[in-house]
């Protein structure tokens, strides 16, 4: 990297000043770099060349933002890894929370019995664990001891509309975080 950058960041500035063969050179060099950046991140589905040709376009459409003063691969490198940022998010639009399906887990601690209601208990506490300690006792409230919606919001001096929502956003982050991204397309 160490001579990358300097040349780089020449063909750079030479293309600022309006100097086209180097610029031309700047970006099939870039092109180059973005293609291994992005196939070692880019997840199964996700088009590295179409990340490689938004970012040099990307690149291009920003190039009078550049500052001489700073690494021009620094530059170059946050706008791919925003591209980058951007397209996971894209491809992760189509998921949902899966509501139905966390009321199928939590409706199975209910049956579990012994060992596997205690196991079951313990994954569930390490699935919720990031989420706020309020919204764990949410859920736990209504989707494993059976409360009404209308009884937790009493338990904590919260409307019923707001514990619906904190339960809501809760089972969201989960289906955001433990989701099979393989599940695709139906949304």
């Amino acid at each position: 990297m160490d001579e990358i950058e300097p040349r780089l960041k020449g063909l750079m500035l030479a293309g600022l000043a309006g100097e086209a063969g180097p610029y031309r050179r700047l970006l099939d060099e870039l092109s180059g770099l973005l293609r291994a950046y992005y196939g070692r991140r880019c997840p199964p589905g996700l088009d590295a060349e179409d990340l490689v040709q938004e970012t040099l376009i990307a690149v291009h459409t920003r190039r009078a933002t550049y500052d001489a003063g700073q690494p021009f691969t620094a530059w170059a490198y946050a706008i791919a890894r925003y591209k980058l940022i951007d397209a996971l998010r894209r491809g992760r639009s189509h998921l949902r929370a899966p509501a139905e399906e966390a009321d199928a887990l939590f409706a199975s601690l209910g049956a579990a019995g012994g060992a596997e209601a205690a196991m079951a208990a313990r994954d569930l506490e390490r699935v919720m664990a990031d989420l706020p300690a309020r919204t764990r006792q949410l859920i736990r409230e209504t989707k494993v001891e059976g409360l009404s919606t209308r009884e937790a919001a009493e338990n904590h001096g919260m409307t019923e509309s707001a514990v619906k929502v904190a339960i809501h956003r809760g089972l969201k982050a989960l289906g955001g975080r433990y989701a099979d991204p393989g599940q695709g397309g139906s949304g």
